[in-house]
């Protein structure tokens, strides 16, 4: 699969993330589905729910994801694809759990893409002379060195620009100016905005950040080129400055910008770790929780994806240091090159496409670690209900909210869209978009206590569905 249709899936997995449905299982249906005994079952785990929880929360692992968090984003920041540094801290991970005496810890090695930003620059020529903010998109090609000056047209969706004439596009720099609904909805003019305007005849193309909300923040992100097209620059720049653009178009004046962009792109070698908390009757069978260590190079990407990479991380863990020891494995992996279209995910599922009878459930946290609400669900009504029904034992903390969506999880879509079973993290994240893919995606971002809610529940969660009776249905 080429990377073009790659970053299409990806952005397909955040719009079904916005058309997701919240639901409540009736609980008539899921009581004829599952039965009493197995309702009793999930129920029992309250007693194993209390000890984690209360080890997390009050006891020796109270403060430590986000102590352990806020280390590895303080010693590695940013960990772009492809960079030493994305290779090293996943040394850190690896030493670190060997650390809690876990070391059935393997790496499988693939190749990765590695694009390095150079020097940036916005100029407004004309009606008046402005730097703008700007971030370039992932693998964005080079301007020429003497950058490139020209008029811009600014259109709001791929609608307006297809029914604009060619002429009027034509070594023209456009900007894609689109209203935000969703994440979901609002991305594809970030993938696919180049491509779009080289089509046209356009010679750059620069993208209003796909966010509800900037403080002067570029958002950078991945987007690829398509087939038989020029590739032309392409860059994020600021809400505000795209409004400014507009007002000043609007008014009918002319603008005028310089753009001037370097970069180079090659492919390197990365790994995927994958860490096993062996079960003690059906070692074979999986339940697993992940997270991308990969990161932007804006930012430190404490959010995107630290959080989520150390919940995981915590739950063997957390398990271990416990003594509980479930039926199956709790397999927890650590996804390298998310942000530039999934490719650990990928060469995941090929490698071990023979295997995957073996996932039972699998489980990804990839849109921030804030409180936890509950988990968006893919699998079949029955599927649906059992995880209805464990989440019942967490009501206490709120987190009873069973999503309905068939394509839950970044890196996991890869494996859930061949019917496996599986969830992401729901929690609350209304202001996740403010700093996603921005140099604001720092520690100041996350929550001790908020970080200890979600080891908590995603340790007990993949512990009750790694050792109940019963196999997750497909």
């Amino acid at each position: 699969m080429n990377i073009y249709n790659i970053c299409v899936l990806k952005i397909l997995f955040f719009l079904s993330l916005s058309q997701a449905n919240v639901i409540k299982q009736e609980s008539d249906t899921c009581q004829q589905i599952l039965g009493d005994e197995l309702i009793r079952e999930i129920s029992s785990y309250g007693n194993v729910r209390d000890e984690i929880f209360r080890y997390v929360l009050e006891g020796e692992f109270k403060g430590k994801t986000y102590d352990e968090l806020a280390k590895f984003v303080d010693k590695f920041g940013a960990r772009p694809s492809g960079t030493e540094v994305l290779e090293n801290s996943i040394d850190y991970m690896i030493e670190l759990t060997r650390a809690e005496d876990i070391n059935d810890i393997v790496t499988e090695e693939l190749e990765v893409p590695h694009w390095t930003r150079g020097e940036e620059r916005v100029t407004m020529l004309q009606p008046r002379v402005k730097n703008l903010s700007v971030l370039g998109l992932g693998r964005s090609v080079s301007t020429p060195p003497e950058g490139i000056t020209a008029e811009v047209v600014i259109v709001t969706d791929f609608a307006e620009l297809e029914n604009s004439r060619e002429e009027d596009i034509k070594g023209k720099i456009v900007i894609f100016d689109p209203v935000y609904t969703t994440y979901g909805e609002t991305s594809v003019y970030r993938s696919q905005s180049a491509t779009r305007a080289s089509a046209k005849g356009a010679v750059a193309s620069l993208v209003r950040s796909i966010a509800p909300f900037s403080i002067d923040s570029p958002h950078t992100g991945s987007q690829s080129y398509g087939q038989n097209v020029t590739q032309i620059p392409t860059a994020a720049i600021t809400l505000e400055d795209a409004d400014l653009i507009r007002r000043i178009i609007n008014r009918g004046e002319k603008v005028i910008l310089k753009i001037e962009m370097s970069s180079s792109y090659d492919t390197k070698i990365s790994r995927n770790t994958i860490v096993d908390l062996k079960g003690r009757e059906n070692p074979d069978s999986l339940v697993i929780v992940s997270g991308h260590i990969d990161s932007w190079d804006v930012g430190q990407g404490a959010m995107d994806d630290g959080g989520g990479l150390f919940v995981s991380w915590a739950a063997p863990v957390i398990l271990k240091r416990l003594n509980l020891q479930p039926r199956r494995t709790v397999r927890s992996i650590f996804w390298t090159a998310e942000e530039f279209g999934l490719i650990g995910a990928y060469a995941y599922e090929e490698k071990h496409r023979d295997e995957n009878h073996n996932i039972n459930f699998i489980m990804e946290s990839d849109e921030g670690t804030f409180a936890p609400l509950g988990l968006a669900v893919a699998g079949n009504q029955e599927a649906r209900c059992i995880i209805a029904e464990i989440l019942k034992l967490f009501e206490s903390i709120n987190a009873t909210t069973l999503v309905e969506d068939d394509s839950p999880g970044s890196d996991i879509a890869v494996i859930t869209r061949t019917g496996i079973p599986g969830a992401s993290l729901h929690n609350d994240n209304e202001r996740y978009f403010w700093f996603h893919h921005t140099a604001g995606d720092t520690m100041n971002v996350e929550d001790e206590r908020e970080l200890d809610l979600g080891s908590a529940f995603w340790t007990t969660v993949a512990y009750i569905i790694a050792d109940i009776s019963v196999d997750i249905p497909r």
